[in-house]
Protein backbone atom coordinates (compact mmCIF):
# COMPACT_ATOMS: atom_id res chain seq x y z
CA UNK A 1 0.00 0.00 0.00
CA UNK A 2 1.32 3.44 -0.93
CA UNK A 3 0.87 6.02 1.84
CA UNK A 4 2.05 9.02 -0.22
CA UNK A 5 -0.06 12.12 0.22
CA UNK A 6 -0.22 14.70 -2.55
CA UNK A 7 -2.16 17.87 -2.91
CA UNK A 8 -5.15 17.47 -5.20
CA UNK A 9 -6.68 20.93 -5.13
CA UNK A 10 -7.42 23.96 -2.99
CA UNK A 11 -11.03 24.84 -2.18
CA UNK A 12 -11.88 28.48 -1.52
CA UNK A 13 -15.10 29.75 0.04
CA UNK A 14 -16.83 32.78 -1.38
CA UNK A 15 -20.26 34.39 -1.39
CA UNK A 16 -20.48 33.53 -5.13
CA UNK A 17 -18.59 30.44 -6.36
CA UNK A 18 -19.33 31.19 -10.03
CA UNK A 19 -18.00 34.74 -9.87
CA UNK A 20 -14.81 33.71 -8.11
CA UNK A 21 -14.28 30.69 -10.38
CA UNK A 22 -14.61 32.91 -13.44
CA UNK A 23 -12.09 35.37 -11.97
CA UNK A 24 -9.43 32.72 -11.33
CA UNK A 25 -10.06 31.02 -14.69
CA UNK A 26 -9.46 34.39 -16.35
CA UNK A 27 -6.26 35.32 -14.54
CA UNK A 28 -4.68 31.84 -14.82
CA UNK A 29 -5.81 31.08 -18.40
CA UNK A 30 -7.63 28.11 -16.89
CA UNK A 31 -10.99 26.67 -17.78
CA UNK A 32 -14.11 25.97 -15.77
CA UNK A 33 -14.76 22.23 -15.99
CA UNK A 34 -17.70 22.11 -13.56
CA UNK A 35 -20.07 24.82 -12.40
CA UNK A 36 -23.17 25.02 -10.24
CA UNK A 37 -24.46 27.71 -7.89
CA UNK A 38 -22.77 25.89 -4.99
CA UNK A 39 -19.48 24.70 -6.56
CA UNK A 40 -17.09 25.58 -9.38
CA UNK A 41 -13.97 23.69 -10.46
CA UNK A 42 -11.23 25.39 -12.48
CA UNK A 43 -8.42 23.47 -14.17
CA UNK A 44 -5.46 25.79 -14.52
CA UNK A 45 -1.77 25.47 -15.27
CA UNK A 46 -0.25 23.78 -12.23
CA UNK A 47 -3.40 22.22 -10.79
CA UNK A 48 -7.01 22.66 -9.83
CA UNK A 49 -8.87 25.28 -7.82
CA UNK A 50 -12.37 24.70 -6.43
CA UNK A 51 -14.79 27.34 -5.21
CA UNK A 52 -17.64 26.76 -2.79
CA UNK A 53 -20.48 29.19 -2.16
CA UNK A 54 -20.66 30.09 1.53
CA UNK A 55 -23.47 32.51 2.37
CA UNK A 56 -21.82 33.59 5.63
CA UNK A 57 -18.41 34.30 4.09
CA UNK A 58 -16.59 37.30 5.53
CA UNK A 59 -13.64 38.69 3.65
CA UNK A 60 -10.33 38.94 5.51
CA UNK A 61 -8.52 42.26 5.76
CA UNK A 62 -4.88 42.78 4.91
CA UNK A 63 -2.70 43.88 6.47
CA UNK A 64 -4.39 43.70 9.86
CA UNK A 65 -2.82 41.99 12.86
CA UNK A 66 -6.30 41.57 14.38
CA UNK A 67 -7.76 39.79 11.36
CA UNK A 68 -6.92 36.33 10.08
CA UNK A 69 -5.89 36.25 6.42
CA UNK A 70 -7.18 32.63 6.36
CA UNK A 71 -4.92 31.73 3.40
CA UNK A 72 -3.55 33.30 0.26
CA UNK A 73 -2.50 32.05 -3.14
CA UNK A 74 0.83 32.92 -4.76
CA UNK A 75 1.11 33.01 -8.54
CA UNK A 76 4.46 33.14 -10.31
CA UNK A 77 4.89 35.72 -13.08
CA UNK A 78 7.83 36.85 -15.16
CA UNK A 79 6.95 40.55 -15.14
CA UNK A 80 4.91 42.20 -12.38
CA UNK A 81 4.19 45.30 -14.45
CA UNK A 82 2.88 43.22 -17.35
CA UNK A 83 0.72 40.93 -15.18
CA UNK A 84 -0.90 43.63 -13.06
CA UNK A 85 -3.27 45.08 -15.72
CA UNK A 86 -4.53 41.54 -16.44
CA UNK A 87 -5.60 40.83 -12.85
CA UNK A 88 -7.03 44.33 -12.37
CA UNK A 89 -9.12 44.03 -15.55
CA UNK A 90 -10.45 40.68 -14.30
CA UNK A 91 -11.68 42.30 -11.08
CA UNK A 92 -8.77 42.27 -8.60
CA UNK A 93 -8.02 45.20 -6.32
CA UNK A 94 -4.43 46.15 -5.51
CA UNK A 95 -3.74 46.78 -1.84
CA UNK A 96 -2.13 50.12 -1.00
CA UNK A 97 0.46 48.53 1.28
CA UNK A 98 2.92 46.21 -0.47
CA UNK A 99 5.44 44.01 1.37
CA UNK A 100 8.44 44.20 -1.01
CA UNK A 101 9.58 44.79 -4.59
CA UNK A 102 9.36 41.19 -5.86
CA UNK A 103 5.69 40.54 -5.17
CA UNK A 104 2.41 42.44 -5.23
CA UNK A 105 -0.64 41.72 -3.11
CA UNK A 106 -4.20 41.99 -4.44
CA UNK A 107 -7.69 41.07 -3.30
CA UNK A 108 -9.83 38.82 -5.48
CA UNK A 109 -13.52 39.75 -6.00
CA UNK A 110 -14.45 37.95 -2.73
CA UNK A 111 -11.75 39.80 -0.78
CA UNK A 112 -9.17 36.98 -0.48
CA UNK A 113 -5.59 38.24 -0.69
CA UNK A 114 -3.42 36.73 -3.42
CA UNK A 115 0.09 37.54 -4.63
CA UNK A 116 1.85 37.84 -7.93
CA UNK A 117 5.54 37.06 -7.41
CA UNK A 118 8.41 37.06 -9.83
CA UNK A 119 9.49 33.51 -10.54
CA UNK A 120 13.22 34.22 -10.09
CA UNK A 121 12.61 35.18 -6.46
CA UNK A 122 10.41 32.13 -5.87
CA UNK A 123 13.17 29.85 -7.23
CA UNK A 124 15.75 31.52 -4.98
CA UNK A 125 13.53 31.10 -1.91
CA UNK A 126 12.88 27.41 -2.56
CA UNK A 127 16.50 26.35 -3.05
Amino acid sequence: MNSAIRLGNVTIESPDARLLGEFYATITAGRICFASDAWVTVRCPGGRLDFQTASGHRSPTWPDAQSSMQFHLDFEVEDLDAAEPHVLAAGATRYDEQPNSHCRVYADPAGHPFCLSTSDVVETLTR
